[in-house]
C-alpha cells in the first residue's frame, strides 16, 4: 500500500445545496453528486461566438494529472484499504433519498458529524494500525456551496467533533460558498423560511451552527482553524445562472454568481480568487478550467503570491483641480482591477477582478486620501489578489512566471454635489498596463522577483529586478509563513502614483 506524501492527502467532496426533491434523487443517482460534471462551453471569441472547451471535470483531472483514484469498487464503496490519493464523496443527501434512507434530509450539523465520521474512517483504511502513517494523515476538504458551510460547520462548531478530528483537515476549498449568506432582492433569507432546508442560509440560524456572533457569520471565529489554509472561490458570472429560468439571477442581482452576491461568497482574512463564471450550470464555477487550476494549485502548488496597491498619487482632472483648489467640495471613486493568468494559460485566469465582470475594487477617494490632496493614515489600500503556484508545471526556464493585468479608472467625479460631467471622460483610466513577473528561487531558500511591463517592452525582454522592502512582514494580505515582501512601483503620464507590494513565500 502506498504511503501518505505530503501534499497529495485523500480529498473528501462535499456537494451544495439540492432544493427539491427531483434534485435531490438526481444527486443521490450519480456516484460522484456532480463533481464529475465538465464542460465544452467558454465564452472567449471576441465576436461572442461560443468557443469549444473541453474540460473533464475536476474529478477526472484530478486523475489524470495526480493519480487519484475514487473509492468504489465492484459496484459499492470499497470497505477495504485505500489509497491515500483517494477522493471520497461525502453522500449526506442519500438520507434523503427514500431508497437509501428516510426521506428526510440531514440538516447542517448532522451532515458535519457525518463527514467528521467519515473522516475518521478513512483514517483507519488507510492508515490501519500504522502510528507512522497515522500521524502524517491529514485531509483535504473541497466543497461546493452549502457543502462549504458543512465544512465549516465541522470546523467552529465543538459539539461536532473533537479537536483531533478537526486537527486532521489541512487545507479547505470552497467553490460558491455562501459564506455571509443568501440574499433575495437584497433581503437576506428569512430564518422562517424553513421549507426545503432555505433557511441555512439565513445568517441568524447560520451563527448558532457556526457558533458565532450573527455580525461575525463570514469568519472562522475561534476554531483555531488558519484562514490561510481556508480558500474560497468567487464566481463573478450572474446571467449564465438558469436555476429557476433565470429568475434566480433575477433576485440575486448583478455583482453574484446567480445565487451568492459577491461580497458574501468568502470568508474574510482567508485567501481568495475571482472567476467569471456562475454558481452552477454549464458555465458553471465548479466544472470550469478557473476553478480547477485554482484548486490544484492551492492544494498541491509550493509559492504563494499576494499583492496589495498602495496608491500615493490620485490625480484629478485639472478642471476638478481647479476645483478644488477654489475650496469646493470635491467626491470621487475609482476601480481598480487586476487579472492574474500564469505563464501558459491561454483559456483561463487564476483569479479575474474587473468591471466588465462587476467585480473590480471600488475605492472612493476619501478612503485614501484627505481634502488637502495628502495621503491619510490607514489608508484602506486594496488586497488585489492572492494566488497560488506551482514550480513544478515550469514550461520554459527556471522562473515561475504570472502576469498581472493591471488598471485604475474613476468611477465618477461631483463638485458640491453635484456630478461633474463637463471636459471628462466617464470611467478614464489613469493607469492601464500588463506587469509580467519572473520569480526564481535562490539557494538559500530566498526569492529574487524580476519584473517587464509589456507596454514598454517584450515579455522576453529587458527586465528590472523588484526591490526587496521588508523582509518578514506579513501585512499585506493573507497570513503567509516567512514572506518575501518586494516593491513594484507603478506610475502613469497623467500623474497617478503607486506601489505595488508583492509577498512571495514557500506554500506547502
Amino acid at each position: 500500500m502506498a504511503r501518505i506524501q505530503r501534499p497529495f492527502y485523500p480529498i473528501i467532496y462535499v456537494r451544495g445545496y439540492a432544493m427539491t426533491r427531483d434534485e435531490v434523487l438526481q444527486t443521490t443517482s450519480t456516484p460522484y453528486m456532480g463533481f464529475e460534471a465538465g464542460s465544452t462551453k467558454i465564452r472567449q471569441a471576441q465576436d461572442g461566438r461560443i468557443v469549444k472547451f473541453v474540460f473533464e471535470s475536476p474529478l477526472v483531472r484530478l486523475m489524470k494529472d495526480y493519480d487519484y483514484r475514487d473509492t468504489y469498487a465492484a459496484g459499492a464503496e470499497n470497505t477495504g484499504r485505500l489509497s491515500p490519493r483517494s477522493i471520497v464523496i461525502h453522500r449526506y443527501y442519500d438520507a434523503a433519498d427514500p431508497a437509501f434512507g428516510d426521506g428526510k434530509a440531514l440538516s447542517i450539523p448532522d451532515a458535519a458529524k457525518a463527514l467528521a465520521a467519515r473522516i475518521v474512517d478513512l483514517r483507519e483504511r488507510i492508515c490501519g494500525n500504522n502510528e507512522a502513517e497515522r500521524k502524517a494523515f491529514r485531509v483535504y476538504l473541497v466543497a461546493h456551496s452549502m457543502g462549504g458551510l458543512i465544512c465549516r460547520c465541522l470546523l467552529q462548531n465543538p459539539d461536532i467533533a473533537t479537536a483531533e478530528v478537526r486537527g486532521l483537515v489541512d487545507k479547505v476549498f470552497t467553490y460558491a460558498t455562501p459564506h455571509n449568506g443568501i440574499e433575495i432582492g437584497g433581503i437576506n433569507v428569512p430564518s422562517l423560511l424553513s421549507i426545503n432546508d432555505m433557511d441555512n442560509f439565513n445568517r441568524g440560524v447560520m451563527a448558532k451552527y457556526l457558533k458565532v456572533p450573527k455580525d461575525q457569520v463570514n469568519t472562522l471565529g475561534d476554531s483555531g482553524f488558519p484562514p490561510e489554509r481556508f480558500f474560497s472561490l468567487v464566481g463573478t458570472n450572474s446571467r449564465d445562472y438558469a436555476v429557476a429560468h433565470g429568475l434566480s439571477a433575477m433576485a440575486a442581482g448583478q455583482m453574484s454568481d446567480g445565487l451568492v452576491r459577491i461580497e458574501n461568497a468568502y470568508v474574510a482574512g482567508s485567501p481568495r480568487a475571482f472567476v467569471n463564471r456562475s454558481h452552477s450550470g454549464f458555465f458553471g464555477i465548479v466544472n470550469s478550467e478557473e476553478g480547477y487550476q485554482n484548486l490544484s494549485r492551492f492544494l498541491f502548488g509550493d509559492l504563494s503570491a499576494t499583492a496589495r496597491l498602495d496608491i500615493t498619487a490620485l490625480p484629478f482632472p485639472p478642471e476638478i483641480e481647479q476645483a478644488r483648489k477654489r475650496g469646493r467640495k470635491i467626491a470621487s471613486s475609482y476601480y481598480i482591477e487586476a487579472t492574474v493568468a500564469p505563464r501558459g494559460a491561454y483559456t483561463y485566469d487564476l483569479t479575474s477582478r474587473t468591471k466588465a465582470h462587476e467585480s473590480a475594487v471600488r475605492r472612493e477617494y476619501a478612503e485614501l486620501f484627505g481634502a488637502d490632496g495628502h495621503l491619510i493614515r490607514n489608508a484602506r489600500s486594496p488586497v488585489l489578489f492572492s494566488v497560488y503556484l506551482d514550480s513544478s508545471k515550469i514550461t520554459a526556464g527556471s522562473e515561475v512566471s504570472f502576469s498581472i493585468d493591471l488598471a485604475v479608472s474613476t468611477a465618477g467625479y461631483e463638485v458640491d454635489g453635484a456630478l461633474f460631467l463637463k471636459q471628462h471622460i466617464p470611467g478614464e483610466y489613469l493607469f492601464r498596463d500588463t506587469l509580467v513577473l519572473f520569480a526564481r528561487r535562490n539557494d538559500d531558500g530566498t526569492w529574487a522577483l524580476r519584473y517587464v511591463w509589456a507596454d514598454e517592452h517584450w515579455a522576453n525582454g529587458p527586465k528590472n529586478a523588484a526591490e526587496v522592502a521588508r523582509v518578514g512582514r506579513r501585512a499585506v494580505g493573507a497570513k503567509q509563513a516567512t514572506p518575501m515582501l518586494f516593491a513594484v512601483p507603478v506610475a502613469s503620464s497623467k500623474g497617478f502614483q503607486a506601489e505595488l507590494s508583492i509577498a512571495l513565500a514557500p506554500w506547502a
